[in-house]
This record gives C-alpha cells, sequence and structure tokens, in this order.
C-alpha cells in the first residue's frame, strides 16, 4: 500500500513540476508558477518518507526517489536566487556625505481597499519617511486619508478608484510629465513619471498593478504579461535611468517575470538577498513576492524592507537607492534572445499594445 501512496504523490508532484513548463496561458496554470517554495518544501517531505519507507533496493523505490529529486532540484532551482545562497545582483553601499542628495527611498503599499486603518499606515509612513510613497487599491476614502500626507508629500499623482485598482503617488520629490495611462485594460490604471531628485538628477519610473489571472479576472495571464513586456520593451530601448516598481499579480521566479527582466535588462535587488514575500500577510503558509521593485543599472542598494500594513492583505516594500551612474553597480543575470523576444512580441499583439504607447 504504501509505494502506491508514494506513486499518487510522485503523480501529483510532477504535474505541478511539468505543467509550468508548458506557455499555457490559463490562470491554474500560471498559477502553479507561485508556490515554488511550498512545492519544495513538499518535495523534501515526500524524499525524507521515501528514504524511510521504502525499500530503495528495489528499482520502482528508486525510480520514484528519482522522480522526487528531480521535481525537488527543478522547483529549488526557480527560488534559489531569491536566497541568500545566491550572489547578490544589486551591490549595496552606504550613504555617504558626498552623495545624500542622490539617495532616495520608495514604499510600495497595496493598502487593501476595504481595509479603515490608514492611520496605521500613515503612521508607518512617517516613520519610516520614504521620498515616495505608492499606494494600491486605494479608492476615494483612502484619498481623503492620505491627503493629510500633502504638507510633506506635495507631488502626487491620484486616480481613485471603487474596483480594487485605484492608485496614488505621493512624493517629496518634484514629479514631471506625469501621466496615467489605461494599457491594456479600460479600468486597469499604469501611472509613469520623471522624477527629479535632490541632487537635480532625472530618474523615470513604472508604477504598475496589472490585473492577476484567476477564475473572477482574467482567466488567462495574456492581459497582465502583455503590460509588463511592452513596458519591458519600452524600457530595453532607453538609456536613462528608471524604476518599475508596484504589485504585479506575479512572483519574483516566474517564466513571464523572468522574460520581463531578460527584455527589460533591469535589476532585481532581491537576487541573493531574499524573497521579501509580500502576499499573503495574515497566512504564513501561503506567502510569496507579488510587490516588486527593478531598477536600472545606475543605482546601488541602500535598503529592503518589508513592512506590515494593518488591516491589509499585503506587507510593502520599502527600498532606498542612490543613483550613482559613473559606478559598475551590478549586472544582469539574464539576457534575452530571440525566442524570448518572439514570444513578448505574441503576447503583446494578442492585446494590441505596442512599445510605443508606454509613457517616458
Amino acid at each position: 500500500m504504501t509505494p502506491i501512496i508514494f506513486a499518487f504523490a510522485n503523480l501529483l508532484l510532477l504535474l505541478v513540476t511539468l505543467l509550468p513548463m508548458s506557455r499555457c496561458e490559463a490562470w491554474w496554470v500560471r498559477g502553479l508558477d507561485f508556490p515554488r517554495l511550498q512545492f519544495s518544501s513538499l518535495a523534501i517531505m515526500i524524499l525524507l518518507l521515501e528514504c524511510l519507507l521504502l525499500d530503495l533496493t528495489a528499482p520502482l523505490s528508486l525510480a520514484q526517489v528519482s522522480i522526487t529529486t528531480a521535481c525537488l532540484l527543478y522547483q529549488a532551482w526557480w527560488i534559489l536566487p531569491y536566497t541568500p545562497l545566491y550572489s547578490v545582483e544589486v551591490k549595496t553601499c552606504q550613504i555617504t556625505p558626498s552623495d545624500p542628495q542622490k539617495a532616495f527611498k520608495i514604499m510600495t503599499a497595496n493598502v487593501l481597499m476595504s481595509n479603515r486603518q490608514a492611520d496605521k499606515l500613515i503612521a508607518t509612513v512617517r516613520q519610516n519617511s520614504p521620498d515616495i510613497l505608492i499606494t494600491l487599491e486605494s479608492d476615494q476614502w483612502w484619498q481623503t486619508q492620505l491627503d493629510t500626507l500633502l504638507d510633506d508629500y506635495p507631488h502626487t499623482i491620484q486616480c481613485a478608484l471603487d474596483n480594487l485598482y485605484g492608485m496614488h503617488v505621493y512624493s517629496r520629490l518634484e514629479l514631471h510629465d506625469s501621466q496615467i495611462k489605461y494599457l491594456v485594460e479600460s479600468d486597469i490604471p499604469s501611472m509613469h513619471t520623471w522624477i527629479q531628485l535632490n541632487s537635480g538628477d532625472l530618474i523615470y519610473a513604472h508604477f504598475l498593478h496589472p490585473a492577476p489571472p484567476s477564475p473572477v479576472e482574467n482567466d488567462q495571464s495574456t492581459e497582465r504579461d502583455a503590460e509588463l513586456l511592452a513596458v519591458a520593451k519600452s524600457i530595453a530601448e532607453r538609456k536613462s535611468p528608471v524604476i518599475v516598481t508596484g504589485d504585479l499579480n506575479d512572483v519574483a521566479w516566474s517564466a513571464t517575470t523572468r522574460l520581463f527582466r531578460k527584455i527589460s535588462g533591469l535589476l532585481d535587488p532581491r537576487v541573493g538577498r531574499g524573497m521579501f514575500n509580500t502576499f499573503h500577510a495574515q497566512y504564513f503558509c501561503i506567502r510569496w513576492p507579488l510587490d516588486h521593485i527593478f531598477h536600472s543599472e545606475h543605482f546601488r542598494l541602500t535598503h529592503l524592507e518589508r513592512l506590515p500594513i494593518d488591516g491589509s492583505d499585503h506587507f510593502a516594500l520599502l527600498t532606498g537607492l542612490t543613483y550613482l551612474p559613473q559606478l559598475t553597480n551590478g549586472n544582469p543575470a539574464l539576457h534575452a534572445d530571440d525566442d524570448d523576444h518572439a514570444q513578448a512580441k505574441e503576447k503583446m499583439q494578442q492585446k494590441g499594445i505596442k512599445k510605443d504607447d508606454i509613457p517616458g
């Protein structure tokens, strides 16, 4: 009976490992990209039990152990870069008296629209003092509460919506040529702006919150993928310093995010440092990194921290960067080939979006 149980467990493990290898965009297939850490933990448990309970001299038992080991190695390969076992992709620096005007902090916070503990978030903002605050799922009620920050954060972009996709930006730093765009879906905004640092240097920022593939929103990942890849294509043709941040409704190790990084050439400061899982805040066993920050090679990392948001299902992500374009700050580990560019082009064509639709 025991070998049959392990055979069934291995069949399930094999299915959840093999299905995401396909380019199927169905929500339930793409959703298998998310729990790779959980699948790895499950594979370790199965492997330990197999070693304890199976006759390892039997060919069938060895085959089962081999399948479990292969699945474990494949799942772990995706998440390994987001552990301290991996080399960091972005160099760290300390803020020195010579570069404080080039240093800044960004806080990205999915507040959960129904959450009514805005005072706690505002207290967190005041305590951590980011230069730029980006809120997601913020509606008109949230805008009214967040406007109490205007004395300290006078530069804003506001898009209050009651469909879970409202966005707001509050900034101490000057914003120029700010735009709100509906790139793929008519009710899903994105924000794009130049940010002027205290040093006078200009950097470009994309703030994104594409809809996820799910049975209640988009039954495929096409909409999310097309938006991310169009932004990536637009970035690849620019040499200016750029930042992309927001709730991308995708995990750091998914095929889509990996393709986004290949096409754009942006760096991920989490690589070699940790996963910084921001969702789900209430359930420890089902957490993964949905809130992201990527940036060009013009920056070094000064700070990276996950912060609690009372009442929300997300943690906030607080990132400190210093603009040091004259230095080698890191090198992208991923590079796009012809197949990557063809795949991105196909996804964008499916939703009728072009790189020229992206501001900046």
